[in-house]
Order: structure tokens, then C-alpha cells, then sequence
């Protein structure tokens, strides 16, 4: 499954108003790391599909969102939730490492 390209246009609206815990992964073609964990990125879309909403934003492409959240890095996946970024990961780390994070903030939404 395909995480959704998201635009800073389309930022406020696939993510902000996101009713559901959306996964952004800020990220440009020519990161090496970046397309490490992309393949990684789409098997939790696939496997968390329904649940949780991920989505891509090019960094190249669209500055304000990753500018507004302070990205300085990427790969870079962010964590949002009621509009407001509650966690993030840096870095291409091992797919465990992604999915518990992802985990933990789906546990915090239920309760």
C-alpha cells in the first residue's frame, strides 16, 4: 500500500484534520536513507491500513510543512494526532523500531 503524497497545499487537510494517528514521512529523491525505509514505510501502510493513515511529504517539493515542524533532517517521519505533531523518528531506523512507535500512539489513541 502506497502512503498518500500530501502537498503543503493538501497538508492541513490529509494531516491536520486526519481524524485518525497519520505518520508523515518528510522525505526527497535524492536521500539515500530516505529510499531505505520507503519500502519499510509501505509495509506499515499495508499492515495498518484502516488504522492508521500514512502519508509522504517531498521535501524538495513543499517547505513550508517541514520548515513549520522543524525538520532538519530526513529521512524524517512525524507522528500526528488532533492536529498536532506528538512524535517523531529520525533517520532510517529498522522497521521494529518504526512499528513500535506506531504501536505505542495507537495504544494512546484508544484509551
Amino acid at each position: 500500500m502506497h502512503p498518500l503524497e500530501v502537498t503543503d497545499s493538501s497538508f492541513q487537510k490529509e494531516v491536520l484534520e486526519s481524524l485518525q494517528l497519520t505518520v508523515v514521512d518528510f522525505w526527497a529523491p535524492w536521500c539515500g536513507p530516505c529510499r531505505m525505509i520507503a519500502p519499510i514505510v509501505e509495509e506499515l501502510a499495508g499492515e495498518y491500513n484502516g488504522k492508521v493513515k500514512f502519508v509522504k511529504v517531498n521535501t524538495d517539493n513543499n517547505q513550508n510543512a517541514p520548515m513549520r515542524y522543524g525538520v532538519r533532517g530526513i529521512p524524517m517521519l512525524g507522528f500526528f494526532l488532533n492536529g498536532k505533531m506528538i512524535d517523531t523518528v529520525v533517520g532510517a531506523v529498522p522497521k521494529s523500531t518504526l512499528k513500535n512507535a506506531v504501536d505505542r500512539h495507537l495504544v494512546s489513541t484508544v484509551n
